[in-house]
């Protein structure tokens, strides 16, 4: 891992929204996140066409579309309770368990918490 990774915020079935680059105002859900490349795969953003050969999985092989990688500071993640573009910001509860807010409405983002 580098030195400089950045300690992501964004996690993986967050719903992002793009807020520069060819895929402006796109919004999906982040597939994966890389932290030492400081990226995220979107669900159907940045697609580009891959060749590939004769498998099990794919026995025609050709063309196939995969989600390219988009750096971390191009999205933002939306809030579901205010559905604006959100700031995250942590808050430790009592138990020293930490939630991700939203900066804006003071919502949990954690889905499991």
């Amino acid at each position: 891992m580098k030195k400089n990774a950045l300690n992501t915020r964004i996690r993986k079935g967050d719903l992002v929204r793009v807020i520069t680059g060819k895929e402006k105002g796109k919004e999906g859900n982040v597939l994966s996140v890389s932290p030492a490349k400081q990226a995220v795969f979107v669900e159907g953003l940045n697609l580009f066409k891959r060749a590939t050969k004769a498998s099990q999985g794919n026995p025609k092989g050709g063309l196939v579309e995969r989600e390219g990688r988009l750096h971390l500071s191009n999205v933002m993640l939306l809030c579901a309770n205010c559905g604006k573009l959100a700031r995250i910001g942590a808050k430790i509860l009592p138990d020293s368990k930490k939630l991700r807010i939203c900066r804006r409405c003071e919502e949990v983002l954690d889905k499991n918490a």
